[in-house]
């Protein structure tokens, strides 16, 4: 046989094959045994709805040949499209056919997405989508386009995905959890998944929704399992909701481990038998699983010669300094250096000698517990779920737990894994108040208990903006000079300063407080040296031209219209202490903006100087749901006016407002001072969770601040 012919042999093999695949994979959800081939109705209660699922099938697979693993993961939806904002959401979709796994050791190996289409008619007629013929490239992904799709037609679609790799070790998979809902009505939904010996699986299903079942199998070591749930009414999903808290919902993770030595390794609170569904963790479980996971260590000699020079007044005082000093000698003094290798400038690492660079939670835990140690400062281990999960009672997989220490002081310190911006007396705002497990320490080395705690609060005057802006009309009235001064608190000014401050920032910083060496000065050719430097000088005035304009697209969606000539310069970092504030100076212009001319007059729309806010509308009120905030916090601002030569303001009684509840407030007041106007703004959320039946009192304040922006003034001529 001659190679040519064999090369178009073994071609047209593997496309033969590849086209079996697919019809078997057409076949599993369309074919004989659809459930709901022939399903085109829907119960009449929901007829008024935008659309209605009649079908929503999750498919999930997990088994092992060798050292190979597959993850084969589907889903189907069979949804009754019955108004034009339902057909326009359905007439395209995205995807990616081809994608590399990163799961496993070792290779990267590639997957494979199928995907289907068929438009099911109101007279049973069937059309599917050549997917491949009717998918087009775009921004690294396909689209297709679903034409001549019309309101009571019914879309059918499935999403197959197939993921090899190799794991030799334990390895656990990516955890699944969501609300049984959707935004449309269901009518029916199961959950499918199979797994073999050596998989271990966590699951379980919480405010009311129904208990995962055993489905016999005819291969041993092969388990089947299923959860199906039906009639489930719509959920909008509004804003400040955590629909895992109070949702019909599951939550699953499988984890792959092949001997007893690995499942001791496992990440995970495991079962004593694969056989054996995990449904609930205990505090003996996580006291259990981190009794040998945390022991004091690490190389102190860097915390030593810092302290060496030091005297504290507390040692409150020296547990923060030691935690800033550290965050930049184990996390921002290595940052220069993956931003030099990341963007091929050089490759930088051999210039450090015995580098110690926290990459993981843990290796801050185990270091912090070694200087904790040494300096004989008590402190326990505390672990905690955010509260978007629920409660820790409901805790069941250990990815969801966030770990940290609390140093027993007289005013106790709660230490978390660095970020540039992390502080030493605040922590992650997710899981403030909410109920976590402590794990007590004995003599600074074992974990020798558990128990439980609320961990501390914010309030809404830890948690707050000030800005202060002097603004004034252009010499023609045709727009606005603004200069303005925000001082941001707590943990609204976390968010900002991940948005405001770039690596050379705060690295250069770090760099003056702890006098300590930059990359480029460990550097000893000169030549190399001077090479580096351009091309980080280089790559250091680019960012900062994206900065520019990622700056005035963040102030312009601030405010709800267009800025021009804006200038950002930050005058505090805000790093050291949840008390000293992120401080930033903005200028900048508005044109043809806020202004109105009446005759010899103008109509001015100062109130929207604060910024946009919330609008509630007809929908939103109507809400179901409770409120779950993400943290006190309140707004504060100041507009001071220069009232041009010659003019008088008019109307200053409509931007006197004040409502206040038990929920939070909006207070504004306007009074004249000379040729200024003066205008003061707050605006508070005072709690964490707000029960459904005080909505209407949040929408109180939240319209109040809304009607504040659309108020006028009048400019009058004298």
């Amino acid at each position: 046989m001659s190679k040519k012919i064999l090369l178009l042999f073994v071609l047209l093999f593997q496309l033969s094959a590849f086209s079996q695949d697919k019809a078997e994979i057409k076949e599993r959800f369309w074919g004989a045994n659809d459930p709901c081939k022939k399903t085109t109705s829907i119960p009449d209660k929901w007829k008024n709805e935008s659309a209605v699922i009649i079908y929503n099938y999750e498919y999930y697979d997990y088994h092992k040949f060798g050292t190979n693993v597959t993850f084969t993961s589907a889903i189907r939806k069979r949804i009754k499209l019955l108004d034009q904002a339902a057909v326009t959401e359905f007439s395209e979709f995205s995807f990616k056919d081809k994608f590399y796994s990163n799961k496993g050791m070792y290779t990267l190996r590639k997957g494979t997405n199928t995907i289907g289409i068929k438009i099911v008619k109101a007279n049973g007629k069937e059309t599917e989508i050549d997917v491949d013929k009717e998918a087009k490239e775009a921004d690294k992904e396909k689209k297709i386009a679903i034409s001549n799709l019309e309101v009571g037609d019914i879309i059918d679609y499935y999403y197959y995905s197939v993921e090899p790799f190799k794991s030799i070790f334990e390895y656990g998979f990516d955890p699944e959890e969501s609300a049984l809902g959707d935004v449309y009505p269901t009518m029916e939904m199961k959950l499918a998944f199979t797994t073999e010996n050596d998989f271990f699986v966590n699951f379980n299903t919480y405010n009311g929704a129904p208990e995962l079942k055993e489905i016999p199998s005819e291969r041993g070591g092969e388990r089947h399992y299923e959860l199906v749930a039906k009639d489930i009414e719509k959920n909008e999903f509004p804003r400040w909701f955590y629909p895992l808290a109070e949702l019909p919902c599951y939550k699953f993770q499988v984890f792959f481990a092949r001997s007893g030595a690995f499942e001791k390794r496992a990440d995970a609170f495991l079962s004593s038998s694969e056989k054996i569904i995990k449904k609930t963790v205990s505090k003996e479980d996580v006291y259990n699983y981190y009794e040998d996971k945390y022991r004091a260590s690490g190389d102190l000699s860097e915390i030593n010669d810092f302290l060496s020079s030091k005297n504290f007044a507390s040692d409150e005082e020296k547990v923060r300094e030691v935690y800033y000093f550290a965050r930049h000698a184990f996390f921002t003094k290595y940052l220069e250096a993956f931003v030099a290798n990341k963007s091929n400038i050089f490759y930088p690492f051999d210039l450090y000698r015995n580098p110690i660079f926290f990459q993981t939670e843990d290796a801050f835990i185990t270091y912090f517990m070694a200087f904790l140690k040494k300096a004989t400062i008590d402190y326990d281990i505390i672990v905690a779920t955010p509260r978007f999960n629920g409660s820790i009672d409901d805790l069941l997989i250990q990815r969801n737990l966030n770990v940290l220490l609390r140093v027993n002081t007289a005013n106790p310190i709660y230490l978390e894994y660095f970020s540039p911006f992390s502080s030493a007396d605040q922590f992650n705002y997710n899981l403030e108040n909410s109920k976590a497990i402590v794990l007590k320490v004995t003599k600074g080395k074992k974990i020798s208990d558990a128990d439980t705690v609320v961990l501390p609060s914010s309030t809404y005057t830890d948690n707050v903006s000030k800005v202060k802006s002097e603004v004034s009309l252009t010499d023609d009235f045709s727009g606005w000079n603004v200069k303005k001064e925000a001082n941001i608190f707590g943990h609204l000014k976390e968010s900002e300063q991940s948005d405001k401050l770039y690596f050379f920032d705060y690295v250069n910083e770090d760099y003056e407080k702890y006098g300590t060496t930059k990359l480029l000065d460990l550097v000893h050719n000169r030549k190399k040296q001077e090479q580096y430097q351009k091309a980080f000088d280089a790559l250091i005035n680019k960012m900062k031209d994206e900065q520019k304009e990622t700056f005035k697209k963040a102030t312009s969606d601030d405010y709800g219209f267009p800025i021009e000539d804006h200038k950002l310069i930050i005058k505090n970092s805000g790093r050291f202490g949840k008390n000293s504030p992120l401080t930033y100076e903005e200028d900048f212009s508005i044109k043809n903006n806020l202004i109105k001319k009446a005759g010899a007059n103008y109509l001015l729309e100062l109130g929207k100087l604060i910024t946009s806010q919330i609008e509630i509308d007809k929908k939103e009120k109507e809400r179901k749901n409770n409120i779950y905030m993400i943290y006190p916090r309140s707004f504060e601002n100041e507009i001071s006016f220069t009232i041009p030569e010659g003019y008088a303001v008019s109307g200053l009684e409509k931007l006197n407002k004040k409502i206040e509840n038990e929920t939070g407030g909006f207070v504004s007041t306007a009074t004249l001072l000379g040729n200024k106007l003066i205008i003061k703004t707050t605006k508070y959320y005072k709690n964490y969770f707000e029960p459904n039946s005080n909505w209407d009192k949040m929408i109180q304040f939240l319209d109040g601040a809304y009607q504040f922006t659309q108020e006028k003034i009048l400019l009058k001529k004298i």
